[in-house]
């Protein structure tokens, strides 16, 4: 997984005086399932816009297959196949009737399209409900129809928009499982999400925030920058106590949301050496393994839902 299938290089893309990607240059490997992490406004649906073809990029930002993305459309949609967040079946039509009409969209007839339907609803374990109307399909079910549909012109890159919205923990599990055998066949994933357990399970990551990208790597690589632990200290005197914390223990605290949020290794250790110079102050502290979450607060100073545009 070393060379590059997708190239962004110096990507900037306005509406009107609004910046949505802001010099945004990062390079995606073939057969990775690569991630685009962002709250609202961060330029996740912006990038995938662009990546998806529906948005023509400046000139040589955006290369997909070594081939220019505001000029090479018809190689590049031959090879690309698109799961938008909002749902495009027809819940009147069965399983096999929507990916057939899909089909049709890409010239695919008679045998060979049939062949298809078969093997991408076996794929994505729906083939025994292929003559089923959709709209009795779970919310699940249907996602990974869209699958089928996406994967139906043998695509090298997927592309997902907020793939697991609206499902149930179990659907999500599900939609996973295919994603990842969808990966060992061969098939690079790219997908936007907000949600840090979808994440955590890309090969790599892209964080980003007013269009900005503030990190790229693996989500162990950046949850090991936290370089610790992480203590999370509930006070009625945050200024206080922030304050006992630097003079007494030469501990410098993070402000977040009036919570009091420290980085340290060993971090239990500490635990009682904080409650021990501040009795009076600590109404509650919490120890964890560092998330992506934290991540995103070490960077910005913010929590990921509340984060503002810069």
């Amino acid at each position: 997984m070393t060379d590059s299938i997708v190239s962004i290089s110096n990507l900037t893309h306005a509406y009107g005086d609004r910046v949505a990607l802001n010099d945004l240059s990062l390079d995606v490997h073939r057969g990775e399932i690569f991630g685009f992490l962002g709250p609202n406004g961060s330029g996740k649906t912006t990038l995938f816009r662009i990546l998806s073809t529906l948005i023509p990029p400046p000139i040589n930002t955006v290369k997909l297959f070594g081939k220019d993305a505001a000029g090479d459309l018809n190689f590049i949609r031959q090879r690309i196949g698109v799961v938008f967040q909002s749902p495009s079946l027809d819940k009147q039509l069965t399983a096999e009737e929507n990916l057939r009409h899909h089909g049709h969209l890409y010239g695919l007839q008679g045998t060979n399209l049939e062949n298809r339907i078969q093997i991408q609803l076996k794929k994505v374990g729906l083939l025994d409900r292929a003559k089923e109307r959709v709209g009795g399909f779970s919310g699940g079910m249907r996602r990974r129809v869209e699958l089928a549909k996406g994967l139906l012109n043998q695509p090298e890159i997927l592309l997902l928009d907020e793939p697991s919205t609206g499902l149930d923990p179990s659907a999500r599990i599900d939609l996973w499982k295919s994603l990842v055998e969808i990966q060992a066949g061969g098939v690079t994933i790219l997908l936007t999400t907000h949600l840090m357990d979808e994440a955590d399970r890309c090969s790599r990551l892209a964080i980003l925030r007013s269009g900005k990208l503030i990190a790229c790597d693996t989500p162990t690589v950046l949850k090991d920058r936290i370089g610790g632990d992480v203590i999370t200290i509930v006070s009625r005197d945050p200024d206080a106590l922030e304050k006992v914390l630097k003079e007494k223990l030469d501990i410098t605290a993070q402000r977040v949301d009036g919570l009091l949020r420290v980085e340290k290794p060993r971090g239990g250790e500490l635990v009682p050496r904080i409650i021990e110079a501040a009795p009076q102050m600590v109404d509650s502290i919490a120890v964890g393994k560092p998330t992506l979450e934290d991540v995103f607060i070490r960077l910005t100073g913010q929590r990921f839902v509340d984060a503002q545009p810069l």
